[in-house]
């Protein structure tokens, strides 16, 4: 993907964490209690931390770091794990 392409991508991320950010606010979850939808967007979210882009949000990274400390999310985060290391095997 040319540098043209790249940054027309990163703004589209850009718009979609501006409307994910003002949904959020300063609540803790997107619809009131902890959810899986909550589960689901902190995987999705965790994609972007290398890219800088979700430290343009402080709602938006508070937010994942709540959802990665959920009990919830590290049972689900093990089990991809095993699943994963069982279809690779080390070696």
């Amino acid at each position: 993907m040319g540098g043209g392409a790249a940054a027309l991508v990163m703004g589209r991320i850009r718009d979609r964490l501006v409307q994910l950010s003002a949904h959020l606010g300063k609540s803790d979850w997107l619809d009131g209690e902890f959810s899986a939808g909550d589960l689901m967007m902190v995987s999705v979210l965790l994609r972007l931390r290398p890219s800088g882009l979700l430290d343009e949000f402080p709602n938006l990274a508070a937010y994942v770091g709540r959802g990665e400390a959920r009990p919830a999310y590290q049972r689900a985060f093990d089990a991809q794990l095993a699943d994963f290391n069982a279809a690779n095997p080390a070696g």
